[in-house]
């Protein structure tokens, strides 16, 4: 079983707890990191398990687990939530480790006695039938969500995120949703349409402009984030000249990494 490790310093009493697992075009790492900067949380545990990746991630010179925990205090609207939790990992979660490690979490999260959850995952472009798998959805920029319970459910629709009628959803988010209805805990999942050929900032703003619907007491600014999309399209645009150039063979296999935790059915 993975072994969860938080700092004892860390008040977890009925705190938001917001989940960034490897998603397509990075659009989770980039609302971990966002909240984490503009929120100013501090790093306080991590996950161990022989199963994870024998890699460690390097902030300021400083070694880091590959799933990481994030600890503040920040106000938000849902039921006695002024503590925000955020765990956030780059790398792919193999899919035999994927339920016990849910599992280890949600048992550390009951343990901890903490609130909320939310899933932060996103779904390439070009899904075939796509608008007919949402109830309400005519933007070519989508955000969809699902919710563990009735309540998480009305909840997505209070915040105008529209509901995934029907699908399969893999990953972490997949068994973590799973999981949450199984135990009836308050769960829920938004989810951004993105392009899946480079990190995408825009498809990040749009998740966290819902999110901050949740944090009335800070303003979550998205426009630094419009900019990085920018500066990525521009980059994106060389790379696309250059292809003419070069067979596919020799391109950075980095840039098309990760696979969609979304099938629809």
């Amino acid at each position: 079983m993975p072994v969860v490790k938080i700092s004892d310093s860390v008040d977890t009493e009925d705190a938001l707890v917001v989940c960034c697992f490897p998603s397509v075009s990075m659009v989770s790492s980039i609302v971990a990191h966002y909240l984490i900067e503009r929120l100013d949380l501090t790093f306080c545990g991590g996950v161990r398990h022989p199963r994870l990746p024998a890699v460690c991630l390097v902030q300021d010179g400083a070694p880091m687990p590959p799933i990481r925990f994030y600890a503040g205090q920040p106000v938000c609207t849902l039921d006695s939530c002024d503590k925000l939790i955020v765990i956030v990992s780059e790398v792919q979660i193999h899919g035999m480790l994927a339920l016990p490690l849910t599992e280890a979490l949600l048992e550390w999260s009951k343990e901890s006695n903490t609130g909320a959850g939310i899933l932060v995952d996103s779904f390439s472009h070009g899904v075939e039938n796509m608008h007919e798998l949402v109830d309400d959805d005519d933007s070519d920029e989508t955000i969809l969500g699902i919710g563990s319970t009735e309540e998480n459910r009305e909840q997505l629709n209070e915040m105008g995120i529209p509901l995934l009628k029907h699908g399969v959803i893999g990953g972490m988010t997949g068994v973590l949703l799973g999981e949450g209805r199984r135990r009836g805990l308050n769960m829920l999942a938004i989810m951004a349409e993105a392009a899946a050929e480079y990190p995408d900032a825009r498809a990040a703003a749009r998740v966290i402009h819902h999110l901050d619907m949740l944090l009335p007491a800070i303003k979550l600014d998205t426009e630094p984030l419009i900019e990085e999309a920018r500066r990525i399209e521009e980059q994106i645009k060389s790379m696309m000249m250059h292809k003419l150039q070069t067979s596919e063979e020799d391109l950075d296999p980095s840039m098309t990494e990760g696979a969609s935790s979304m099938l629809y059915g």
